[in-house]
């Protein structure tokens, strides 16, 4: 490795350790919107077995995210954006 890059790489990580201990503002901050999972369930019209079903969840999960007590992330949670955004083509692809 060049000693350039590698001098660049221990910079960021001391940026980064002094970032994580707050001594240090982030350069960038991301804000991810967590979905109102029964909001996108009854903008496409399907009850809580169907939608369960589609997003390969179980009614409870759902019923959880719903209700609040869980929230969904990762994937589940990009799928919800993707039906939100474009529920048809969401659909046509998860029945397929």
């Amino acid at each position: 490795m060049e000693q350039a890059l590698f001098d660049d790489l221990v910079q960021s990580l001391k940026e980064a350790k002094a970032i994580a201990h707050g001594k240090a503002p982030a350069s960038r901050r991301f804000i991810v919107e967590k979905p109102d999972v029964k909001v996108v369930r009854e903008q496409i019209g399907l009850s809580q077995s169907e939608f369960a079903r589609l997003m390969r969840v179980s009614v409870k999960t759902l019923q959880n995210w719903e209700q609040h007590r869980r929230h969904p992330s990762g994937p589940a949670a990009a799928l919800l954006k993707i039906v939100l955004t474009a529920p048809e083509v969401a659909l046509k692809a998860l029945h397929a």
